[in-house]
């Protein structure tokens, strides 16, 4: 099992989840999150006064696939949040020793659906 972590544009994120939906993934964590890359920030100007904003605002996915779905997933991801411009963000992904569902215990693949 693979654990895939993506950084989107927030703006991104309907399209990336109708992708997930079309191949099949059912199940996934959203997070709001706030870094800084390459994009490095912005200034803006409140009030008459200037400041910069060093985190840019992005959205985490986080999917457990099994192994033979993971290249295949994290290239629809990479193409549907793509715009071309810094700040696109990034794709990890590593690999998922066991999955336990709480509920009934169950462990491994049979976990994951």
């Amino acid at each position: 099992m693979i654990k895939i972590e993506a950084l989107i544009r927030p703006q991104k994120l309907d399209d990336v989840k109708v992708a997930l939906t079309d191949m099949g993934v059912r199940g996934m964590t959203v997070t709001e999150v706030r870094g800084a890359g390459k994009q490095k920030g912005f200034t803006q100007h409140y009030r008459g006064a200037e400041y910069s904003v060093n985190l840019i605002q992005k959205v985490k996915l986080e999917i457990v696939v099994q192994d033979k779905d993971a290249a295949e997933l994290a290239r629809v991801i990479a193409e549907t949040a793509r715009t071309g411009e810094i700040g696109d963000g990034k794709i990890f992904m590593t690999p998922v020793a066991e999955v336990i569902r709480i509920r009934t215990g169950e462990t491994g693949d049979i976990a994951l659906q």
